[in-house]
């Protein structure tokens, strides 16, 4: 299948998965870049020569194209694009943050530049800002979220709208039916990040992956927006918030509640009281753990499928 985006990436399918702190390491990335996706590292949750490591493993495990995701608020950024330049990573996806600050030093290094967004505006700022691709994600998705709580369906296509670059879709797409339905809506592709938490070689805690497969409808929220929005799972650690703000608390009382280290200790700790558990409105789709190269075929599988549907129609 080719456009714009398997183009863009050198890779045989436009499915992406999402770099998802503690759940996207080398063996994850790999796996997705080897069945024909683009496999992407999640540094977010790396100090940088763990970073450094899970590059150079990568590198080992696959001949295919991989990229790193890289939060501009992450303290040590500096010393992770310095890594990702010296050891020849060539796609880098940002998030939170301002496009402007890193897109230019990586375009100077060859690097193709992907930004991910929640709005039209800043889909516009990152297009001006010289990106290659972005990524307009829907407040259905998991983890660090917009604050508008603009669906997929409705920011996929006021974003196309208003761009000229290549359009990746993410939030509530885990199924080959999701990724038609996104692309008829004006995306070049989709990226993928809750389905590949549910699988065996995310490095995610077991634990969770067992309890994102148990979720029901309505099993997550968003919350803390005046932190920064993200949706998790409702466990102990999201009551605690949801008493807090009935008791009126603070963002300096949030901040203490929230404190140190709490998305390590649920999803990679397995946790599942006192962690922070992110994931998408999509966990109540998902069933089973499967390893990563069987998810990506059975959307493409599924994608055809429905296009033939469609097309009765």
């Amino acid at each position: 299948m080719q456009n714009r985006i398997t183009t863009l990436f050198n890779i045989s399918y436009p499915i992406i998965q999402a770099g998802m702190i503690w759940a996207s390491g080398w063996r994850l990335a790999s796996a997705v870049s080897n069945a024909g996706g683009l496999g992407i590292i999640g540094a977010g949750s790396m100090y940088p020569e763990v970073l450094r490591e899970h590059i150079l493993k990568c590198k080992q495990a696959t001949d295919k194209p991989f990229g790193v995701n890289v939060p501009m608020l992450y303290p040590d950024i500096d010393k992770h694009m310095a890594i990702i330049v010296e050891l020849g990573v060539e796609i880098v996806f940002t998030s939170a943050g301002n496009p402007k600050t890193w897109t230019s030093y990586l375009k100077e290094k060859g690097i193709t530049v992907v930004h991910v967004v929640s709005s039209v505006k800043f889909a516009q700022k990152a297009e001006a800002a010289g990106v290659d691709a972005i990524v307009a994600e829907g407040f259905e998705a998991g983890g660090h979220n917009g604050r508008d709580e603009t669906t997929t369906l409705t920011l996929i296509p006021a974003v196309k709208e208003i761009i000229n670059i290549p359009l990746i879709a993410a939030g509530g797409i885990a199924t080959g039916k999701a990724m038609l339905a996104a692309m008829v809506l004006g995306a070049d592709g989709v990226q993928v990040g809750s389905r590949f938490v549910a699988s065996n070689e995310a490095s995610s805690h077991a634990a969770f992956k067992q309890k994102v497969v148990e979720a029901g409808e309505g099993a997550t929220q968003l919350t803390l927006k005046e932190l920064a929005p993200v949706r998790m799972l409702k466990n102990k650690f999201f009551q605690d918030v949801q008493e807090a703000y009935a008791k009126g608390a603070s963002v300096a009382d949030l901040k203490t509640l929230l404190g140190r280290a709490r998305a390590k200790r649920g999803m990679f700790e397995g946790d599942l009281e006192e962690g922070e558990l992110e994931i998408g409105q999509v966990a109540a789709i998902i069933h089973d753990i499967r390893p990563a190269a069987t998810i990506v075929q059975d959307m493409m599988e599924e994608f055809k499928e429905a296009q033939k549907e469609v097309a009765k129609f």
